[in-house]
């Protein structure tokens, strides 16, 4: 069975298309937008992964995934085919039990665990593998130390549960309590605190054969590893070997994680977080002058850059990612042209850089080399034109103005009056005739 991974625009259209298609007349339909997706896989840029039932995956263009979650090398060790008896099964758990290891690959966390194959393959591996460390948690990074805290045999398989397993301790006798009348106390107290174990299941065809302490440590190997080691020999076991002669030679390249870092250089002496436009980073610096500086600039969990700075000669700057094709299963390093722009899979998307690369244009109706036609309304901008202000006319328009004064007196201008006694004809609505001047002659 092959499963291909499509970009994310793509990827409902077959599916869809393979539910509907229960009758005849939608079969046609189906295999239509299955080729239509293909064509539309074809012409786009993004990669694609197929990844089949034995956890082999492969890119587009035919470079292996991540080796921490690919299928493990099955190995070499001789079986007999007699029985264990139960002498041999107490000396076994005795010998087991407690013993301590390093892990080698991502352990998850959830009461199914890791299911290894004797002399055989691992279960799951590729895309499940990787789904069941998304969804259940991590419970140990490789190199991390593991515990073998309890070993169960069963009739073709032996069961490991490593730093506490994945069950609560007492998960039944928490909820019996013991008491008279209405007072009851729990058997057991619950500390509140998730189990954060994982769980090793070591299967055999038919039978778990006789076999000693060293046999299931060598049969464990491709996940445990069971040597003295001191935590960076660990982890730097775990890693190819370039990146392993990196770390130990104290050495920073792009595209290291977080981890990394700290096993090759310790911490830091100066920490400090900046922006560059809108991607926030964190620079670790390391050493000071006359010596050399180096400057680790880290996004997330991942080095994007490394400056190093010598006395007398110029700033040596290295952005481009090296550890990706190192992390590969297939160990080859990625073309230097091409390391800036390589994912191990874009769901459709495109990866810009802002410094070199202008954004992209907005989306538009247009017609390839399609012209707007031209507008007769568009032209130049002419300056605004505001209303001329208007005397207030009536009265109490302006409560700012004097007491005892009206709007009209204080605004309009004072009209002539002709000889003879009266105002012209326009203005006779608004002014009132003038009155006639006392005569003293007559009596009062």
């Amino acid at each position: 069975m092959i499963r291909s991974f499509l970009p994310q625009g793509t990827r409902s259209t077959p599916r869809l298309a393979a539910i509907s298609g229960r009758s005849n007349g939608f079969r046609l339909i189906a295999w239509t937008c299955a080729a239509a997706a293909m064509l539309a896989v074809a012409s786009a840029p993004a990669q694609v992964i197929t990844i089949d039932t034995h956890g082999n995956a492969t890119t587009g263009n035919g470079a292996n995934v991540d080796r921490r979650f690919a299928q493990v090398t099955p190995t070499q060790v001789p079986l007999t085919q007699s029985v264990l008896d139960a002498k041999t099964r107490l000396d076994l758990i005795r010998t087991l039990e407690a013993e301590q290891g390093f892990a080698m690959r991502p352990f998850p966390r959830g009461h199914k665990g890791l299911t290894l194959e004797a002399n055989g393959k691992l279960e799951p591996a590729g895309e499940q593998y990787l789904s069941m460390v998304t969804s259940e948690g991590l419970s140990a990074k490789p190199g991390d130390r593991l515990v073998l805290t309890d070993i169960k045999i069963d009739r073709s398989k032996i069961v490991f549960d490593l730093n506490g397993g994945p069950d609560a301790r007492h998960r039944f006798l928490r909820h019996v309590q013991i008491g008279t009348g209405p007072e009851m106390n729990p058997v057991v107290q619950a500390d509140g605190q998730e189990p954060v174990g994982a769980r090793l299941t070591l299967t055999f065809k038919d039978h778990v054969p006789e076999l000693t302490g060293k046999e299931v440590k060598s049969l464990l190997a491709p996940l445990i590893s069971f040597d003295v080691k001191t935590p960076i020999q660990a982890f730097t076991d775990t890693l190819p070997a370039q990146l392993k002669e990196a770390i130990l030679s104290h050495h920073v390249l792009v595209g290291m994680s977080t981890d990394m870092v700290l096993f090759a250089k310790g911490q830091p002496e100066k920490k400090t977080r900046e922006m560059d436009g809108q991607t926030p980073f964190e620079e670790w610096i390391y050493g000071r002058p006359p010596q050399d500086v180096e400057f680790v600039r880290l996004n997330g969990n991942r080095v994007i850059r490394v400056e190093i700075a010598k006395i007398g000669e110029p700033v040596a700057i290295f952005t481009k990612d090296v550890v990706q094709g190192m992390m590969r299963t297939d160990g080859t390093p990625l073309n230097p042209a091409d390391s800036q722009t390589a994912r191990a899979a874009q769901m459709g998307d495109v990866d810009r850089n802002p410094d070199t690369q202008a954004p992209a244009a907005p989306p538009s109706l247009r017609n390839p080399g399609e012209q707007l036609p031209e507008d007769a309304h568009t032209g130049v901008m002419k300056p605004v034109q505001f209303p001329k202000e208007k005397p207030d006319t009536q009265p109490g328009a302006s409560p700012n103005s004097p007491s005892g004064t009206s709007p009209s007196s204080t605004q309009t201008p004072p009209t002539s009056v002709p000889s003879g006694g009266q105002s012209s004809s326009e203005d006779t609505s608004q002014v009132p005739p003038p009155k006639p001047a006392p005569d003293d002659s007559q009596p009062h």
